[in-house]
């Protein structure tokens, strides 16, 4: 027992330190100290509870920058009120759940920040949806008010023809609506310096797993507290109240993730709705910022930017580049990291687990395609199918155990578990330093002619090919061998490569069984808004080169 206290304890004087050496944790006036108590015990500890105590920090300091300009702290306390009051007004009365089809920019912020005042839940959706998809989802979750970009009014027409009374409010508009539409901005500047009622429950938020083979689900979490925080702060170096440009999309696990990290450490957040290369290396470069915040493609389509371009820009400034949301292509990491420095930090995380490793630099000079090692808090094991561990190095199941609990799928789903470890659905092994290294999903594995095959395997000899942009490579169904490899490329501008020299290419790398049967050549590869490759939308095999 004396031994339990002791290391919690320690523990606990490690978190101490780990927020003080961040500047996470500052002094401040007796009468700030009072003020975050009391919104604490208003607001209790949600996602956005970060978001108020910054205003009490650095009130007048700027807190978001967008397309439209700046705003501080306290500017989007005042508007996420206001917006709050609107909302209940038009929607007749209290709101369950908010929906969210929104880019990065302040409208998205506001919402969040409202369905924070009304103790609802916000349900994030993906800006690449479709429009069944889109009516699924918000009947599935209940959503009858939803706050969207104008350009995704087509989209929105789905759910307004199978959702009854259903409250559309405008989030961003490229020009004026006319009367009688209802807009955010309308709605802030008609209830500008009223307060909603306090809320009875404490503010929620939904983010949907990506859905890329299947439709996407709500999930559910609970923060992990200063634990989890003090954990990713010992491996990305976060400072507060520095700059940081987050690209990644705010309505994903990784990008909503950073909005919070970069409230909860009183950090300007600058943004812009669409992703560009290069107006993002601008972005950094003018706004002196320590950190960019991005999915792995966009790492990607920076260093795809020629030379000349990318000598325009120093990135002097920058101290971290985060990355998550998919595998990330080892040349480009490399790439990056020789031009702008060893800044890189690839983090593997689960909509549904949180954090759960990350690949610091030095991980990733000593292997590009690593997910690092565990943060504090979590522990990684991997398993065979009967739940036994196997030899480091072998290749099994992905089982997770950390300190952001799963609270479940919001409609009833469960995840497996073996001995309280949470099963992650991937693959992947361990090497003798502890660093994990992601083989791929665990339903990706394909047995062709009796023998197993991980098409991340393959991807990674492909995607090393200088002709090759892009790839993704997977099974399909083969009657003389239950099962083949198909490859779907995007080739680099200018670049030619016929299907028999990329099959030569890999021959000479892998074994036979390994090469795949069908290369497809397209010009680009189905991506969501979140940057991974979407299977479903690939065309069939059967036009093979």
């Amino acid at each position: 027992m004396l031994a339990r206290r002791f290391a919690g304890l320690r523990t606990q004087l490690w978190v101490f330190r780990m927020l003080v050496s961040s500047r996470m944790l500052v002094l401040m006036s007796p009468a700030k100290y009072v003020r975050l108590v009391r919104i604490l015990r208003e607001q209790g500890t949600n996602a956005t509870t970060s978001f108020a105590l910054a205003a009490v920090r650095n009130p007048r300091g700027t807190a978001l920058v967008d397309e439209l300009g700046s705003l501080t702290w306290q500017e989007l306390q005042d508007r996420s009120a206001a917006l709050a009051v609107g909302i209940t007004d038009v929607a007749g009365g209290p709101v369950e759940t908010l929906a969210i089809l929104c880019r990065n920019h302040r409208g998205f912020v506001d919402s969040l920040l409202a369905n924070s005042r009304l103790g609802g839940s916000a349900l994030l959706l993906n800006t690449g949806f479709s429009g069944p998809q889109l009516a699924d989802v918000m009947e599935r979750e209940g959503a009858r008010v939803i706050i969207y970009d104008e350009e995704f009014a087509g989209v929105v027409a789905d759910a307004r023809a199978r959702v009854a009374g259903l409250v559309e409010i405008l989030g961003w508009t490229d020009a004026d609506p006319g009367p009688g539409t209802l807009t955010a901005e309308g709605l802030i500047a008609k209830h500008a310096g009223k307060v909603p009622p306090r809320p009875v429950t404490s503010g929620r938020v939904v983010l949907l797993t990506s859905g890329t083979t299947g439709t996407p689900k709500g999930a559910r979490r609970s923060g992990g507290g200063a634990d989890e925080l003090a954990s990713m702060l010992e491996r990305i170096p976060w400072r507060g109240e520095e700059t940081t440009v987050v690209a990644a999309p705010m309505f994903h696990a990784w990008g909503f993730g950073q909005l919070v990290i970069s409230a909860t450490m009183t950090c300007t957040v600058v943004t812009r709705r669409r992703f560009d290369p290069e107006a993002t290396l601008a972005l950094v470069d003018e706004h002196r910022a320590a950190g960019l915040s991005v999915v792995p493609v966009m790492l990607e389509r920076i260093m795809d930017l020629p030379a000349g371009t990318l000598d325009r820009y120093s990135l002097a400034s920058l101290r971290f580049a985060s990355a998550s949301g998919s595998r990330m292509k080892p040349q480009s990491v490399v790439a990056f990291m020789d031009r702008f420095g060893d800044v890189v930090h690839n983090s593997y995380n689960a909509t549904e687990a949180g954090q759960i490793s990350v690949a610091q630099p030095a991980d990733l000079r000593h292997a590009a395609d690593t997910a690092g090692r565990p943060v504090r808090g979590t522990a990684i094991r991997i398993v065979d199918d009967a739940g036994v561990d196997v030899p480091t190095g072998t290749v099994g199941r992905i089982i997770v155990r950390g300190a952001s609990p799963f609270d479940g799928y919001t409609a009833g789903a469960e995840k497996d578990f073996i001995d309280g470890f949470m099963v992650s659905g991937d693959v992947g092994r361990l090497d003798e330093g502890g660093r994990l290294y992601v083989v791929g999903r665990d339903d990706d594995m394909i047995v062709s002619g009796g023998e197993n095959v991980y098409p991340i395997e393959v991807e990674k000899v492909i995607g090393a090919h200088p002709a090759v942009r892009e790839v993704v490579v997977i099974g399909v169904d083969d009657e003389a061998f239950g099962q083949r490899l198909a490859a779907y490329v995007a080739l680099n501008d200018g670049a030619t490569l016929a299907g028999d020299e990329l099959k030569t290419h890999v021959k000479a790398q892998l074994a036979g069984y390994k090469v795949p049967r069908e290369v497809v050549v397209l010009d680009a590869l189905p991506r969501n808004a979140s940057g991974k490759i979407t299977v479903r939308d690939l065309p069939a095999a059967g036009g093979a080169a």
